[in-house]
C-alpha cells in the first residue's frame, strides 16, 4: 500500500457533512440553508479546480477534514484518496487493487463507488470488489474483503459500481451471484453476518442499496441484475422481486422508498415504476401501481421531495407525483444528468456537463441559473458523458467529471 501524507486542513465541523453517496440519508437531498438563490451568469464563485484528482465516474464524500474519492490512475491502480479541502491537493491515499474488467464492451474502466464515512472509519468499494475499511484521517488500512475471492462475487459488464450502505453496525454489498447476492459485513471487524442467497443469482448491477422499513419489515432494497429486490435487514432472507424496471443494461439509479411504495428506473428503458410493498405472511408481495415512460428515469438519480419525483429524462429536466406519475412539468433544457437538492433548489449535473440551478417546485420550470465548469477533461470516447452527481458540503459545491475536481462558493 502507498500513502502520502500532509498536514490535513482544519475547519470547524458542521452539520453539513457528506459522507456517502446521495448525502446523510441517502436520498440525494441536503438540510442545509443559507444557499445562493438566484446564480450569477457564468455561475457562483470558483474557488478551486483540481486538474488531475484520478480518473473516476464516482463522487466525492466531504467531511470538515477532508474530501474523499475513489479514482484510479491506470488500470492495475484504483486507489481511495483525502483531498485537502482549501486545494483539492491530495493528502493521503491508499492502494484498493485493479479497475475492474478492463476488457469491458464498450470501454468504460474507471473506478465508479463513492466512498462512506462514518466517525473515524473510511469504507471504500472498489470496482474489482475490493471493500476496505481505512482510518478515515490516515488511510491506514483496519480490514480488508473481496466480494469476488470472499463472496464468489459476480459483477456486471462493467465491474462494481456500488457504493457501500452503513446501517448500524452492519455494512451491506451487493456480490452478486448465487452464493451471496447480498452480504452484509460487522464494520467494525469485517466478519460476515450473513450471506443472501436471492433466487435468480443475480449478478450485481450498478445501483447502490437503501434501507427502508415497508410492509412492516426493515429491509434492504437493492436494484440486480434482474429486477429490484428486497431483502430482510437481519437474516437476508429473501422477500419480493419486481421486474417491470429490469431488462435493460443500466439498472444504475438508487430505489428512492417512502413508506410501503419503492420507485425504481432504467435509463436505458426510459422508465420509472412505482410498486406498493404488502406483507404476505413471511414474504412480501409488490403490486406494480404505474410504470411511465416519461418519469425521472435517468442515470443520475432522483429526488422525492414531499411527494414529487425531480429529476431528468432524456429530454431534461421533469417533476411527477410520486403516487400517481403525472407528471407536473417537463423542459428540453439540457439533456440528462444528476440531480440533489438543498434549500428549496434542485442542483443538476448534466451528463453534457452543465451545472444548473433549478427551483423545486410543481409551478412550472424555474431555472435560476447555469454555467459549465472551465477547462473541462478530454473524453476518450464520444458516448462517455459526465456522469458524476452533484455534492452541496458546508456551503460548498463540489462538481467532479473524470480526473477533474471543481470547488464553489454557494453560500448567499
Amino acid at each position: 500500500m502507498r500513502r502520502r501524507l500532509f498536514l490535513a486542513s482544519t475547519l470547524p465541523a458542521l452539520a453539513a457533512d457528506w459522507t456517502q453517496f446521495r448525502g446523510p440519508a441517502r436520498t440525494g437531498i441536503s438540510t442545509e440553508t443559507g444557499l445562493l438563490k438566484q446564480w450569477p451568469k457564468d455561475g457562483p464563485k470558483l474557488l478551486w479546480r483540481q486538474p488531475d484528482i484520478g480518473d473516476g465516474y464516482g463522487t466525492v464524500a466531504v467531511t470538515s477534514k477532508f474530501i474523499y474519492a475513489i479514482s484510479n490512475h491506470s488500470l492495475d491502480d484504483e486507489f481511495v484518496q483525502a483531498l485537502s479541502l482549501k486545494t483539492g491537493e491530495p493528502q493521503w491515499s491508499a492502494h484498493l487493487g485493479g479497475v475492474g474488467n478492463p476488457n469491458q464492451q464498450p470501454p468504460y474502466p474507471m473506478a465508479r463507488s463513492t466512498p462512506a464515512i462514518d466517525g473515524a472509519t473510511l469504507y471504500a468499494f472498489s470496482s474489482d470488489g475490493d471493500l476496505a475499511a481505512l482510518r478515515a484521517d490516515s488511510g491506514e488500512v483496519i480490514w480488508r474483503k473481496s466480494a469476488r475471492a470472499d463472496f464468489a462475487g459476480t459483477p456486471g459488464t462493467w465491474g462494481y459500481a456500488e457504493s457501500p450502505l452503513i446501517d448500524g453496525d452492519t455494512l451491506v454489498i451487493t456480490p452478486g451471484g448465487p452464493t451471496a447476492t447480498m452480504a452484509a459485513i460487522d464494520k467494525k471487524t469485517g466478519a460476515t453476518i450473513w450471506k443472501s442467497a436471492i433466487p435468480g443469482g443475480d449478478k450485481a448491477a450498478y445501483s447502490t442499496a437503501i434501507v427502508t422499513e415497508a410492509a412492516g419489515r426493515r429491509q434492504y432494497v437493492q436494484f440486480l441484475d434482474k429486477g429490484v429486490v428486497g431483502v430482510d435487514a437481519k437474516t437476508g432472507a429473501f422477500l419480493w422481486r419486481y421486474t417491470g424496471t429490469a431488462g435493460g443494461p443500466a439498472n444504475i439509479a438508487s430505489p428512492i422508498a417512502k413508506g410501503n411504495y419503492i420507485y425504481s428506473t432504467n435509463a436505458r428503458r426510459f422508465n420509472g415504476g412505482l410498486i406498493q410493498l404488502t406483507a404476505n405472511g413471511a414474504s412480501v408481495s409488490a403490486e406494480q401501481i404505474y410504470l411511465g415512460r416519461d418519469m425521472p428515469n435517468t442515470l443520475g438519480g432522483q429526488i422525492l421531495h414531499g411527494d414529487v419525483l425531480y429529476g431528468t429524462n432524456q429530454q431534461g429536466p421533469v417533476a411527477a407525483d410520486f403516487l400517481t406519475g403525472k407528471i407536473h412539468w417537463q423542459e428540453a433544457a439540457f439533456g440528462p444528468g444528476a440531480v440533489m437538492l438543498a434549500d428549496g433548489n434542485l442542483y443538476y449535473h448534466s451528463e453534457s456537463g452543465e451545472v444548473a440551478l433549478v427551483e423545486a417546485t410543481t409551478a412550472g420550470y424555474r431555472e435560476k441559473g447555469r454555467f459549465t465548469p472551465p477547462s473541462p477533461p478530454r473524453r476518450r470516447d464520444a458516448r462517455e458523458r459526465a456522469w458524476s452527481y452533484p455534492v452541496i458540503a458546508n456551503g460548498r459545491m463540489y462538481i467532479r467529471d473524470l480526473g477533474c475536481l471543481w470547488c464553489y462558493d454557494v453560500k448567499a
